[in-house]
């Protein structure tokens, strides 16, 4: 029988703590996420329902505090998890909350005159693609309790935020495909099969990998940059 991690196997405590006993249970795939909670890297901030514009000053603030924080994170793996307010939703509706966040975020920065980071492209269509905020690229990681993959499958919905330039480190390190590799042989532990959107990074747009749904072939971001059309 295989693992498996169940949001109501965890102890009733505080939303941030659920997170962290999610990431640290021992069927949790993703080493990376381990390592950071491990290390004292990883960093939890709480706020309301995920893409209520009431809330985004106080994420785009947050991040930015944590890019301040972090100006040459090395490869040790470091994190920063937003948490939402609790509440179920199916993939979909996950999915568009999530683009709705990062849409409102992106427009934080133009509206206090921050670029898109010059490491990388705002077109979601492209490989080059990766978010930004604050004009710091990141990795977006969507968890949430309806996701269809245990390895996303938090007790309540969450944006990982990774720095694009430490996946960079690790994959001219040739660290990176070693860990990769360790987290696909653990997702395959914990449900039979890895995660089919899944790419090594750099080979396909990330932004297919955001919600952690099985997107379609055809599948057009929802997401818009303002930055190109203000260029």
């Amino acid at each position: 029988m295989r693992a498996q991690i169940k949001p109501t196997d965890l102890p009733s405590s505080a939303p941030g703590q659920l997170v962290r006993d999610f990431i640290a249970n021992p069927s949790f795939p993703c080493v990376g996420a381990k390592s950071a909670l491990n290390k004292g890297r990883l960093q939890l901030q709480e706020f309301g329902a995920l893409g209520d514009p009431a809330f985004t000053p106080a994420l785009h603030a947050a991040l930015l505090r944590y890019s301040q924080d972090h100006p040459a994170p090395g490869m040790v793996p470091v994190t920063f998890i937003a948490a939402f307010e609790r509440e179920l939703l199916d993939e979909h509706s996950f999915e568009q909350r999530l683009w709705r966040q990062l849409q409102a975020l992106h427009e934080h920065d133009c509206a206090h005159g921050i670029a898109w980071s010059p490491e990388v492209t705002d077109d979601p269509e492209r490989n080059e693609f990766s978010f930004s905020v604050g004009g710091r690229a990141f990795f977006v990681v969507g968890m949430h309790p309806g996701a269809s993959r245990l390895a996303r499958r938090a007790p309540i919905p969450c944006l990982v935020f990774n720095f694009h330039e430490q996946f960079e480190l690790l994959k001219h390190s040739g660290k990176y495909t070693g860990m990769q590799d360790a987290i696909r042989k653990r997702d395959i532990a914990l449900q039979g099969s890895i995660n089919p959107v899944l790419a090594r990074f750099g080979e396909s747009s990330e932004a297919r990998q955001y919600s952690g749904r099985a997107v379609e072939a055809g599948w057009q971001c929802p997401f818009h940059s303002k930055a190109k059309q203000d260029a």
